[in-house]
């Protein structure tokens, strides 16, 4: 279970979910398990930065919160925004990448294009957020599925940041041909 170390986040105010949100939720095909477990969905007010990260702001528009590792991340589905507290999440729902019971039985990770999908699906899979950091966090899983919507996008980003420069050496005492 995903647990935020309240300890280590200094985090933002965070509120429950009030029945209208419940309700989109519901009519959007989101399963009660869904909302509550691992952890119970929550809401919090502010923007996204231009860092991607969450400003909290009483005035803002209402963002849905899910508990990360080290992190929040937050959702606002009118503008299918998605943004971080610490900038620590490349995805949501990353803590199923290390879980083997996600391979198990030929099993896949599941890569969703929007949280809705994710959530849908009761949360088993992960929605991206930092394409920066897709291949050396998905490089060593050995099945994913993904929406094919989303293919174009994995293509461009599943490849190393950068090789290292290549020279070749040329090996000496070799016998002419």
């Amino acid at each position: 279970m995903t647990k935020v170390n309240s300890d280590y986040l200094d985090t933002p105010p965070l509120g429950w979910l009030l029945p209208r949100h419940l309700t989109w939720l519901r009519a959007n095909g989101v399963p009660m398990d869904a909302i509550i477990q691992p952890e119970p969905v929550r809401l919090a007010h502010g923007f996204r930065a231009h860092d991607g990260r969450f400003d909290h702001d009483p005035s803002g528009p209402v963002w849905f919160v899910f508990a990360a590792r080290d992190d929040l991340v937050f959702w606002r589905p009118k503008a299918d925004e998605l943004a971080t507290w610490t900038g620590r999440s490349f995805a949501l729902g990353e803590d199923v990448i290390d879980d083997t019971s996600t391979y198990l039985l030929d099993g896949h990770l599941h890569l969703f294009q929007h949280p809705l999908a994710w959530l849908r699906r009761n949360r088993d899979g992960i929605v991206i957020i930092n394409w920066s950091l897709a291949f050396d966090r998905l490089r060593d899983c050995p099945r994913i599925e993904i929406a094919e919507s989303l293919l174009p996008t994995y293509r461009k980003h599943m490849q190393p940041a950068r090789m290292p420069q290549l020279r070749v050496l040329r090996e000496y005492g070799k016998a002419a041909a």
